[in-house]
């Protein structure tokens, strides 16, 4: 070699020595700084699935988005506004439960919305699906007429960047037959009970704490439509009428059906929520407390609890520094 370390004739054995020994010690020092950044990773809560971005081998099938509202037009057409632009939207479907029908001049509107936001000149359709009674388990019931594999069941009052959308879109494709999404939640053994089938429903803050979920909330998840079939014609009847009567739950019922046919877990996707309306029932008081009896009511309808826990979180590999 005519230069460099290895070069006898340019550099004294002392001078290669003196170089040699500060290149050692840098290679040890980001050795042990790698040690301490896997440890670390070892020893956090989260385990990370991570999924590339990219969906050339996959066939582009699109998804419907499958959005709850009520009597909150300005939202709605803020929501539809926003998803219209994400380049996997295929159709609208709006689960409209109000007593009166939707008025033409918000078709129209919405219409026009989806047609100026849009990308490549994409026709999206949009559809209300007329419920004549007003319950939660409207967001699940069966659409015959849907063109897509999947929705996306989304409240109305949230918005996630397109981005993110089609992230989750492609890990769900990945794993159809579960539920993907942004909310985790977690069921948890109930420690006052002394008992291991009886059970409390945890928070945010306790998925955060333990690194643990075992459900995904619909208010933001991608899953199979043949999910809103078996909710409508083959879940316990009981159930529904449990959801109806207590106004509450219907996203756990969704998950208890999804991880009794499945036996896996959901998978959580990290994401950016921005919250565009009001607080909802999750604000007010004695709401875990009812989540919890809808957790041991609907555990006792299937006779075993199917939730499954999982750390498991996607997190979309474009975005971190290191793998």
């Amino acid at each position: 070699m005519r230069s460099g370390l290895f070069s006898r004739r340019s550099i004294r054995p002392a001078s290669v020595l003196s170089v040699g020994s500060a290149k050692i010690k840098l290679l040890l020092a980001c050795c042990a700084l790698f040690t301490v950044i896997a440890l670390s990773g070892r020893t956090a809560s989260w385990s990370q699935y991570t999924v590339s971005s990219s969906r050339s081998h996959l066939p582009r099938t699109g998804y419907t988005l499958l959005i709850n509202t009520w009597k909150r037009n300005d939202l709605l057409k803020q929501s539809i506004s926003h998803y219209a632009s994400c380049p996997g939207l295929d159709s609208v479907h709006i689960v409209w439960s109000e007593p009166d029908h939707p008025q033409e001049s918000l078709v129209s509107l919405l219409n026009q919305v989806l047609k100026s936001n849009a990308k490549d000149g994409r026709e999206i359709e949009l559809k209300f699906d007329i419920n004549k009674e007003d319950s939660l388990n409207n967001r699940f019931k069966e659409i015959k007429d849907l063109k897509t594999d999947v929705v996306f069941s989304i409240d109305d009052d949230i918005i996630f960047p397109c981005a993110t959308v089609e992230f989750a879109f492609n890990v769900w494709q990945s794993a159809p037959d579960t539920m993907v999404g942004f909310v985790p939640r977690i069921h948890q053994v109930d420690p006052s009970k002394g008992e291991l089938n009886k059970y409390i429903y945890s928070g945010w803050w306790s998925v955060w704490w333990t690194g643990t979920y075992s459900m995904i909330l619909s208010k933001a998840a991608f899953f199979h439509k043949k999910y809103l079939r078996i909710y409508t014609h083959e879940m316990p009847s009981s159930i529904r009428e449990y959801v109806t009567r207590n106004r509450n739950c219907e996203d756990i019922a969704m998950s208890f059906l999804v991880a009794n046919a499945t036996g896996v877990p959901p998978i959580w996707v990290k994401g950016s929520i921005f919250e565009i309306g009001s607080t909802g029932i999750s604000s007010l008081g004695g709401h875990n407390d009812r989540r919890t009896q809808c957790i041991n009511r609907f555990a006792a309808q299937y006779n075993r609890m199917p939730l499954v826990p999982t750390s498991v979180k996607a997190v979309d590999s474009r975005h971190t520094w290191l793998w």
